[in-house]
């Protein structure tokens, strides 16, 4: 019977400081991010397309918050979209005409 109760107490014992652990490294080499990265990528369409020239609607944010683009970066989202990006990021976003293929053949 001891050797049960020891066999427990051991496989406790290391599953408590294991989870300490690596609650503790989680702390220390946790990333922290911009809010606004999150806020933007929720108002975005989401098509992940790259019609910006960034790699989907994640990349596209980043880039905004980082001051790499534009917050009309997103053609397929259009006026509405950059206006609500405009908001989060605080800045003014006039109304551009919407681009439109013709094909003429």
């Amino acid at each position: 019977m001891s050797v049960v109760l020891y066999s427990i107490l051991v496989i406790g014992g290391l599953g408590l400081l294991f989870g300490l652990a690596i609650g503790l490294v989680s702390k220390k080499f946790s990333v922290k991010t911009d809010e606004r990265v999150e806020k933007i990528i929720d108002v975005l369409p989401g098509a992940n397309c790259g019609g910006c020239g960034f790699p989907g609607c994640t990349g596209c944010a980043q880039a905004i918050v980082e001051g790499k683009a534009q917050p009309d970066a997103c053609p397929v989202g259009g006026t509405d979209v950059a206006r609500k990006v405009g908001a989060i990021m605080g800045v003014e976003v006039a109304a551009k005409e919407r681009m439109v293929a013709i094909v003429a053949c």
